[in-house]
């Protein structure tokens, strides 16, 4: 009977395994190619050979991908913060005040999540890459003229295309971090809230002081998704930066198959594990608290 139960779980066990590895096969059929050299890496071996670290050290330095990481984790981590402050204003204006139109502006952020980039693109990239009007008495003009502002193409921008800016400003605002904080914010007892009047403190106090303690969990995993959301962004810096200075990771790893007339596909598969390597640790850091936070998220 003892061994019974204590065999009765192999079974289940051995497809989990099976499972996982499958999941983890790409990785690993990535790893072993990495360190192949040219001639072995278009053959079906999967012996792991012994250019790994030769791999790396052409992608890092020939190929640039070193500078490249170093503009994604700049562009990443100045995105992630920035949508994570902007959400807990955003939702702390939402839920513990009031003003006119409040269910309007909260209907219109949540309407945003149905609005991929792809089709704001074009009329994004106009904002983004137009000078600024000469001087406030154009920029006026043209706003004061309703068939002209609306109608007609874009006629001022930021004049921030191809910097750093121009990848990081349109993407401070977060629907799914206003979402995420809203939600968790719903969840907060009112009796918190008026006990924080009674005591005296402002507005400032009390988001610092009480809200933001407890939000954790919500902001761990905030991070992780937005992170690697804007880790993984390929088409809106592919069209925005026109020169390699400011480029990203993933335009860097999308040059490596188009250089020269032969792709070293052991270079690739090294410079993708390299690019890997950051969502990685920030998911591992930040594990547990985006666990406790989907779970909350999910249960409302």
């Amino acid at each position: 009977m003892t061994i019974d139960k204590k065999y009765r779980n192999i079974p289940v066990h051995i497809i989990l395994i099976t499972a996982c590895f499958f999941v983890c096969f790409p990785v690993i059929f990535a790893l072993i190619k990495s360190s192949q050299n040219v001639a072995d890496v278009i053959t079906p071996s999967l012996i792991p050979g012994k250019e790994l670290w030769d791999n790396i050290k052409v992608v890092w330095l020939e190929y640039g991908l070193g500078r490249y990481m170093r503009n994604s984790l700049i562009i990443a981590a100045s995105v992630t913060a920035g949508k994570i402050v902007f959400s807990l204003l955003a939702a702390t204006a939402l839920v513990f005040y009031e003003f006119p139109g409040k269910k309007i502006v909260f209907g219109f952020i949540i309407l945003t999540l149905m609005m991929p980039t792809e089709i704001l693109i074009l009329g994004l990239f106009d904002v983004v890459s137009l000078q600024p009007a000469p001087g406030i008495k154009e920029f006026l003009q043209w706003v004061c003229n309703p068939a002209d502002f609306f109608l007609g193409p874009v006629k001022y921008g930021l004049g921030i295309g191809d910097s750093f800016a121009g990848i990081i400003l349109p993407f401070l605002a977060s629907a799914t971090g206003v979402f995420l904080f809203f939600q968790h914010f719903k969840s907060i007892p009112s009796s918190i809230a008026d006990s924080a009047r009674i005591d005296g403190t402002n507005s400032f106090q009390f988001l610092t002081h009480v809200l933001i303690p407890m939000s954790g969990n919500t902001i761990g995993a905030l991070t992780v998704i937005q992170f690697v959301y804007v880790w993984d962004q390929y088409i809106w810096p592919r069209v925005i930066i026109r020169h390699n200075e400011y480029q990203v990771v993933q335009v860097g790893l999308n040059a490596l198959t188009s250089a020269g007339d032969s792709i070293m596909w052991n270079q690739v598969m090294a410079g993708s594990l390299l690019a890997m390597i950051p969502p990685l640790i920030v998911f591992a850091l930040l594990y547990r608290a985006f666990m406790n936070g989907y779970a909350l998220s999910s249960n409302k």
